[in-house]
């Protein structure tokens, strides 16, 4: 049985985070839907190196799923996840349900994402965005941590995470952390239990063709990455869904190198959707 505390209700996290108050105690917050693997860790140990306390909440949320099969499919295994921060401390888990997060006297009001939110994973996962907008917005109004921590797998759910946190007026500081990725390449997901040996060995074509890319900015134009890039993709079995080069503050397509830009790309591998992408 795990030792990590866990707490179910607003009201238990109300009452831990007063206690935090009342002794001057900072709180850094990671956010996950559950299914921890080491990049959840990573996130994990960095918040527990600058904070007195770390929350992990673990909740599957429904509102940022455009696909019922994908959302009945999502890997949830909580035993296993309090398991994997044995001997973290001062970690504490917040796993609510629904009516928790989304109670009957609900305040939150939509933003408006603008163009942010309607290109890459917003073009091909309408309203996903927006359910990540109002699941974070509760999250950020009970937990009230100082810091929070959000690896950058998931880049411009990272943007648009910074856009609420100012537009609603969080006083949370949002840190980003790298990637975290498996000796071979591929990135740490959850949705990564659910591929069979030879799928995990297929999904390598992802790397490959973000690292060309990147090798490619100082041969050739982008145009021209962009093709060859899409004909290396095909080589591999997986069905390609975006790829771009992209902004790395708007996320708009770009059609010349500059200083910085960061290469996306979403992919299926067997009913597996993966997303990756490589900042250069």
């Amino acid at each position: 049985m795990s030792k990590v505390k866990v707490i179910h209700t607003a009201k238990e996290l109300h009452q831990f985070r007063q206690k935090l108050n009342e002794n001057f105690q900072t709180l850094g917050f990671v956010p996950t839907m559950g299914a921890l693997h080491s990049g959840h860790v990573s996130l994990i140990k960095k918040s527990t190196e600058e904070n007195d306390y770390t929350l992990i909440s673990i909740f599957v949320n429904p509102k940022q799923f455009n696909n019922s099969e994908d959302l009945k499919q999502y890997p949830r295994t909580l035993s296993a996840d309090l398991m994997l921060l044995e001997g973290l401390t001062n970690c504490v888990v917040f796993a609510p349900d629904e009516a928790e997060l989304y109670p009957k006297n609900d305040g939150f009001i939509p933003m408006e994402l603008g163009s942010i939110g309607r290109v890459l994973e917003g073009a091909f996962r309408p309203g996903h965005f927006e359910g990540v907008v109002h699941v974070v917005h509760n999250l950020f109004r009970l937990v009230e941590a100082n810091q929070a921590y959000f690896g950058q797998k998931d880049f411009q759910q990272l943007a648009i995470i910074r856009l609420l946190t100012k537009h609603f007026g969080f006083q949370t500081r949002i840190i980003a952390c790298p990637t975290v990725r498996e000796s071979n390449g591929l990135a740490m997901s959850s949705r990564n239990m659910r591929l069979n040996e030879k799928e995990r060995q297929d999904a390598l074509i992802i790397i490959e063709t973000l690292r060309f890319v990147e090798a490619a900015k100082s041969k050739h134009s982008i145009q021209e990455t962009l093709v060859t890039a899409n004909s290396l993709f095909q080589q591999g079995s997986l069905s390609l869904e975006y790829l771009a080069i992209v902004d790395p503050e708007t996320l708009n397509e770009l059609t010349e190198w500059q200083e910085n830009q960061i290469c996306c790309i979403a992919a299926h591998c067997g009913s597996v959707r993966l997303i990756d992408n490589l900042l250069f």
